[in-house]
């Protein structure tokens, strides 16, 4: 018989759980929170589950039961049990939930970025997995997992490995897609739907950002600037940026690739990739922000260029370094 694990016996302990993840959520946080949520609605019935996020993407409702995620309204709910899934920053957990998730008895943080503050009470965070969806596959009881819970875990990692090309991936990443695969899930079907359709709208953005785009360093740097004015001609969204960076990563004899987004007038969202030897995470830290080693991310409040500029010069240190 399978040793139940301290998530399980938290969860089995629990009349009432909360499931969070992180702002602006990706694949990944939407595949760990989704795997979870329906993992416990069809195991554990008796148990009242809910799930917070902000509103999912089109390309990850996929994932059964995403119409039932909520966003924390009305009077704060004091919850036996608080899960945080793929955030690894109290502060960037789905805007109005703070309150919520240090008013529950419990609290615990499940991820694999290396800068996870370990805010929560039971902090368990595996910086060499691919994605907080599989440090969740390893909670839970593979014998317990339903199809539908098989599919947002599945999903997840194939959006965080890059579907198995990204550094991050392990022998035990790929162990863990085939015990997905064994549970009944369309591999084809979800890398083709979720990692790799475009809409026309997000075609146009990739193609704009391209055109747009700047290489420094010898070419070994490359970088895009998303303007509010772009995502209005184009009727777009923050949502409608995923895989361009992965695109900018993908030019040949580049080592660093840099898009930046405006969000509200005067903050900007940075993302860093890297294929190699540049550690972005440290490039992220300079802002506040972190991630992984070869992906990372921050959020600027003021001068995008200034930040920028800031930013180029320990790229340039590092790439320095390497010669």
């Amino acid at each position: 018989m399978m040793k139940m694990s301290f998530l399980e016996n938290q969860i089995i302990q629990s009349k009432t759980v909360a499931i969070t993840g992180h702002t602006r959520p990706d694949g990944d946080c939407v595949g760990s929170c989704m795997g979870l949520y329906n993992y416990i609605v069809e195991n554990y019935p008796d148990i009242e589950v809910d799930v917070y996020l902000e509103s999912v993407p089109e390309s990850y409702k996929l994932v059964k039961r995403s119409e039932e995620v909520k966003q924390p309204t009305g009077q704060p709910k004091a919850y036996d049990l608080f899960i945080s899934l793929d955030n690894s920053q109290r502060d960037r957990m789905t805007a109005g939930v703070e309150e919520w998730f240090d008013m529950a008895a419990v609290t615990m943080n499940i991820d694999h970025h290396i800068s996870n503050t370990e805010f929560a009470q039971i902090n368990h965070v595996v910086p060499k997995a691919s994605s907080a969806s599989e440090v969740l596959y390893d909670l839970l009881n593979p014998e317990k997992i339903t199809l539908s819970a098989a599919e947002a875990i599945y999903m997840g990692i194939i959006c965080d490995s890059g579907v198995f090309k990204y550094s991050n991936t392990s022998e035990h990443t790929m162990q863990v897609a085939g015990c997905l695969l064994t549970a009944g899930v369309d591999s084809s079907r979800w890398i083709d739907e979720v990692f790799y359709e475009r809409t026309y709208v997000q075609a146009q953005l990739l193609g704009q950002a391209l055109l747009n785009s700047c290489r420094v360093f010898d070419n070994k740097c490359i970088y895009t600037i998303i303007t509010r004015k772009m995502f209005d001609d184009f009727h777009a969204g923050h949502e409608d940026l995923e895989g361009i960076v992965e695109q900018l990563r993908l030019t040949k004899g580049v080592e660093v690739a840099i898009l930046i987004s405006e969000n509200e007038i005067g903050t900007s969202k940075f993302s860093f990739r890297s294929k190699s030897y540049v550690d972005v995470n440290q490039v992220a830290a300079l802002q506040g922000g972190g991630g992984h080693i070869r992906a990372a991310g921050c959020t600027v409040h003021g001068d995008l260029h200034v930040a920028l500029k800031q930013f180029l010069e320990v790229i340039e240190g590092q790439l320095s370094a390497d010669v």
